[in-house]
């Protein structure tokens, strides 16, 4: 069965890497690889500015991969001249440690109506093995209320 797409235009991988000049997404070397109808795809490397002082991925790295796909996710679903998102709850499970190499995060949505936007991203190892589940919440304003907000 095929997926229905979610996104509200027609986003491209090119269009998500010139939003992370000046980011976090950017210090940590977060790449977009894969925007499937109902799913947005990123790797992140573990390395340095991934690890732990123990040599393990650091748990805060996995969980800022995860609301990068969830936030951007969210974002690329809504009407940009009229609305906004921001998140409002993440929550994660770190299942398996990672030393090294690469892992890739999966985000699909949970709900995605109303003002209330719920995702969840797997990340995964070279190996294919689950290294950690998030969820992610967002919450939608107009523009103009979050205008007011600032």
């Amino acid at each position: 069965m095929k997926s229905k797409k979610i996104w509200y235009a027609n986003p491209t991988i090119q269009d998500l890497q010139n939003m992370m000049p000046n980011t976090l997404a950017e210090n940590l070397n977060i790449t977009f690889t894969e925007i499937g109808d109902d799913y947005l795809k990123a790797t992140m490397p573990v390395d340095r500015r991934t690890k732990q002082p123990f040599g393990l991925l650091h748990g805060g790295a996995s969980v800022a991969l995860a609301e990068e796909l969830g936030s951007l996710a969210s974002w690329l679903t809504i009407n940009h001249d009229l609305f906004t998102v921001l998140g409002l709850e993440i929550n994660a499970n770190h299942v398996k440690a990672v030393t090294g190499g690469t892992v890739t995060g999966i985000c699909k949505p949970i709900h995605i109506r109303g003002l209330n936007h719920i995702w969840e991203i797997k990340i995964y190892n070279l190996q294919g093995d689950l290294t950690c589940i998030a969820r992610l919440t967002c919450v939608v304003f107009s523009k103009a209320k979050f205008m007011a907000l600032q």
